[in-house]
């Protein structure tokens, strides 16, 4: 296929959008509502994901963003639903607003070719990248994320150690670290078994160490990993400022997404 962003879109739409990997971690529950997937336990609140609404009815769509926020709520948990830019209906976004549902930062989807991403290249200077699975170089991700986000990522280090208890070959870890053995970047790759698609997470970069070359340097590590698996593209949920490297490197945006997020009283 060629990088065409429509044809990479339809082809997003039917492989990822409502893919799940074959085995989830201990508390995960997975549980559908017509054309929506419902997922609890992967992360600090749940998630909604779906193919696609084409030809469900405005009151049918109502209800099911209803039935979302309240089957969370009734758990005591907030939820995301992942808006895609392309989604009908064209008011989904005063949908779930209306519902409770308050949007955070959106990000561009953006595909490129993993092969010529994974051409090697010279690292940056004084930086070592390397592989982990260990709970203490985990727990060193979530702390350099805080860092650059300024929240919370106490959550990080669980979800990535289940998952990779779950699925040792479904997730690669990345770390970049200094001469002293600081991460400065770190990001994550998933292998999506059943589709030509491995998909990049994290990526986030210290901010003395921007403008180096080590964001790049992790995506093309992970582009290796993915074609060496047999993977032929990669995609990123990609923010405003990774999105410029990644277009530079060859993605191309085909859609965007924004996280509406329902958070419970009480």
């Amino acid at each position: 296929m060629s990088l065409d962003p429509i044809a990479l879109r339809d082809v997003y739409d039917d492989q990822l959008r409502a893919w799940m990997p074959p085995v989830v971690p201990p508390g995960v529950t997975i549980d559908w509502d017509g054309p929506l997937k419902r997922v609890a336990g992967l992360d600090e609140r749940g998630f909604v994901t779906y193919k696609s609404l084409d030809g469900v009815p405005d009151d049918e769509v109502d209800a099911l963003i209803a039935r979302a926020r309240d089957y969370f709520a009734a758990r005591g948990q907030g939820v995301e639903w992942k808006l895609h830019g392309h989604d009908s209906p064209a008011d989904l976004p005063d949908r779930l607003r209306r519902a409770g549902f308050v949007p955070e930062d959106q990000e561009t989807v953006v595909v490129g070719l993993a092969g010529p991403l994974a051409v090697p290249t010279p690292d940056p200077e004084d930086i070592r990248l390397r592989e982990v699975t260990a709970r203490a170089d985990l727990e060193r991700i979530a702390r350099m994320e805080e860092e650059v986000w300024q929240e919370s990522r106490a959550w990080l280090p669980d979800v990535l150690s289940s998952e990779l208890a779950t699925n040792p070959a479904g997730t690669t870890v990345v770390v970049a670290e200094a001469p002293d053995g600081t991460v400065v970047c770190a990001g994550w790759v998933r292998y999506i078994a059943g589709t030509e698609f491995a998909t990049l997470w994290g990526g986030s970069t210290l901010e003395q160490w921007r403008r180096r070359g080590v964001y790049g340097a992790v995506v093309r590590y992970r582009a290796r990993l993915a074609v060496d698996r047999g993977y032929s593209y990669l995609q990123v949920d990609a923010s405003d400022n990774s999105r410029p490297i990644l277009e530079r490197a060859g993605f191309v945006p085909v859609t965007t997404t924004t996280p509406y997020v329902h958070t419970p009283t009480g």
